[in-house]
């Protein structure tokens, strides 16, 4: 079992940036790949960014690669996602996930990919 909160989400104006935090709970959060995914008013959720578990790896949705960075400290059993050059677009629901397997495979931006997840922090971007 792995518990996922999420914090650091807010308002911020076009252009600002926000740091986000996943602390995890459980015997396994050192040992698997990990994801942020976002869902805004009316949408699906959709992926965001992945890391393996060593944290040597990343991957990014095209629509926030050069300005988001995920990272992870697994001595404080946290991950973080560093958004930076925020828009509108980017007002979502962000949340944290676990991921299946051991090693990132070609599906790592699938939903049905990741097994336990956060409950998830509002991200608003004003215009």
């Amino acid at each position: 079992q792995v518990q996922l909160v999420e914090s650091g989400g807010g308002l911020v104006q076009a252009g600002g940036s926000l740091r986000l935090s996943c602390a995890a709970s459980g015997r396994t959060f050192n040992n698997y790949p990990m994801g942020w995914f976002r869902q805004a008013a009316g949408k699906e959720r959709e992926f965001v960014a992945a890391i393996s578990w060593k944290g040597g790896s990343t991957y990014y949705a095209d629509s926030v690669k050069g300005r988001f960075t995920i990272s992870r400290d697994n001595a404080k059993n946290t991950m973080y996602l560093q958004m930076n050059s925020l828009k509108p677009d980017d007002t979502a629901v962000y949340y944290c996930a676990h991921y299946k397997e051991r090693y990132v495979s070609s599906g790592y931006y699938r939903v049905d990919r990741y097994d336990y997840w956060g409950q998830g922090t509002q991200v608003t971007v004003s215009s």
